[in-house]
């Protein structure tokens, strides 16, 4: 019988699963909407109960599509956003006690703004491996906001999850926490393999040290090993699958991105930008690099054996989405993407493509696109958007420019990210991209004009799927380890070369626009007092 993985993916707004053969070829997808309660900006919240229906959805859905027989899984792998999720002996509400079902602080929340400065300023030595500052968007300082703000909750619940790690649970039972979801979002220290208690101590969750680490994880192991009995009964029958399929210890969604890209080519010589909601940058290194406002240096967190730097944008394709809703045209282009059978964006994307010359349509225009603050190399969620430039158009060119500014912008912001890394030891000379938003060949060229580097472009068009397959092989023991699973499951197709001369030299002046600005703005909120 033909032997088939799963790779299953939580995002910020769907649960996806794909169903992959040996070599890596996807068979088929099947997506399901994960709901997300947003009464503020600061603030996200999910059910996890929601997110496991919609996983087992799309598990059953992708299975038929592929056509294949339940019986040839043989391992599935699971990735997802970096989201707290709290589970008692009855649902805990993270917000609202009006709806306990709402148990995930999603990772794009921001209510632990407070928790995360007062973190920093201690200055602890853990925080040498998240670039210096610790990003509210983690896990300890929503675990810190949790215990002074809902003290019962906190007090009440039995296990503190990475979304990933619940997953792995709801499938198997085992309470096993993958290295790369408590390295990069929990501060363990992998290099070291232990929890620094005075870290816990330090910062007022010492009660998590006192008792072992019980709730947040007492195993830790490497992603792609194989978890407890394989598929639970009860995941089973969820999942329309038999039981005691092997299950691997899985990965954050980007990471998951990364498995499925740089693994082409030399995992040390090509950073995996993951391009979706927020984007994310993985960079391996064989030393640890310590990079000013760059997450990691993490030991083992993506590749074992290596290390890895983590950088990206708040909101990426959220940012986009967001800016083109200011522009007045965008009801009139939205009709027009609906009419046409697309999202906006990739309405927009092939607006642009067809004029051509996209970055001279947005020559004058230019996008800080930081509406949700800088994730890197700054660490400063209190950094907000600049846009300059714009005229009285109304038209649909107008904001078809825009659009390309705003894309500009993301890849200024990428290019800012390489060249901080690359000052500290950490370069790369290519670029691997996943993700949903960046599957428009306009944006794969702009990034890579915008950067001066290639754009990597793999065969398979959902890599973010294929990198957890690739964990659902290493647990079923169809390869020895996640780089030799890689090697065998992923390929190249194309690469994006960036332009020369005149275009070269555009993005190079408007580069430097970006940083004036975004160094401008950041000096005239220094100076500007704050709000009594």
């Amino acid at each position: 019988m033909t032997t088939h993985f799963i790779g299953i993916d939580v995002g910020t707004g769907s649960a996806r699963a794909g169903v992959f053969d040996a070599a890596g070829s996807l068979l088929a997808h099947a997506s399901r909407t994960v709901q997300m309660h947003r009464p503020s900006g600061d603030i996200a919240e999910q059910s996890s109960a929601q997110v496991w229906d919609a996983v087992c959805q799309a598990t059953q859905q992708a299975v038929a599509r592929a056509g294949i027989d339940p019986a040839s899984v043989a391992g599935i792998g699971f990735d997802a956003t970096c989201s707290l999720v709290v589970q008692g002996d009855e649902p805990l509400p993270v917000g609202d006690p009006e709806h306990p079902e709402r148990d995930i602080i999603v990772w794009m929340d921001h209510r632990a703004v407070d928790q995360a400065a007062r973190i920093n300023a201690g200055n602890h030595e853990v925080l040498k491996y998240v670039g210096g500052r610790i990003s509210p968007e983690m896990e300890t300082p929503k675990l810190l906001w949790l215990r002074e703000n809902r003290p019962q909750v906190f007090a009440a619940a039995r296990h503190f999850f990475d979304l990933t790690d619940f997953l792995t649970w709801k499938a198997t039972g085992s309470t096993a926490r993958s290295v790369c979801t408590v390295t990069c979002k929990w501060t363990y220290l992998a290099h070291e393999g232990r929890w620094d208690g005075d870290y816990f101590r330090a910062i007022g969750l010492g009660e998590l040290a006192d008792e072992g680490f019980a709730r947040i994880g007492t195993q830790v192991v490497e992603a792609g090993t194989a978890l407890g009995s394989g598929l639970s009964p009860d995941a089973a029958r969820a999942m329309g699958l038999p039981a005691g399929i092997a299950v691997a210890a899985g990965l954050i969604d980007a990471h998951a991105g990364g498995i499925g890209t740089v693994g082409a080519g030399d995992p040390t010589a090509s950073l995996g930008y993951v391009f979706g909601t927020s984007s994310c940058t993985m960079t391996t290194t064989r030393e640890p690099a310590f990079v000013p406002g760059v997450w990691g240096p993490y030991f083992s967190a993506m590749v074992p054996g290596a290390w890895l730097n983590e950088g990206g944008q708040s909101v990426a394709g959220a940012a986009i989405d967001h800016l083109v809703t200011l522009h007045p045209a965008h009801a009139q282009a939205t009709r027009a993407a609906q009419d046409a059978g697309k999202l906006l964006p990739e309405w927009l994307a092939d607006q642009a493509g067809a004029a051509g010359d996209a970055v001279m349509q947005a020559r004058h225009l230019h996008v800080v696109p930081e509406f949700l603050g800088n994730r890197a190399p700054f660490a400063d969620p209190h950094a907000r958007a600049v846009v300059m430039g714009q005229g009285m158009e109304v038209d649909v060119p107008s904001l078809v420019a825009l659009y390309v500014a705003g894309i500009c912008g993301l890849g200024y912001g990428l290019r800012q990210i390489i060249d901080t890394q690359a000052e500290h030891g950490a370069g790369v000379s290519r670029i691997a991209i996943s993700g949903g938003a960046g599957r428009h060949p306009l944006i794969r060229q702009l990034l890579a004009d915008a950067t001066g580097l290639p754009v990597d472009v793999t065969a398979c068009p959902e890599p973010v799927l294929l990198g957890s397959a690739i964990l659902g092989a290493v647990a079923a023991g169809a390869h020895a380890d996640i780089p030799a699973a890689m090697s065998a499951m992923t390929r190249v197709q194309g690469s994006c070369q960036p332009a020369g001369d005149d275009v070269r030299r555009l993005h190079d002046s408007r580069y430097r626009a970006f940083l004036q600005l975004q160094a401008v703005a950041r000096q005239i909120r220094a100076d500007t007092p704050p709000t009594p």
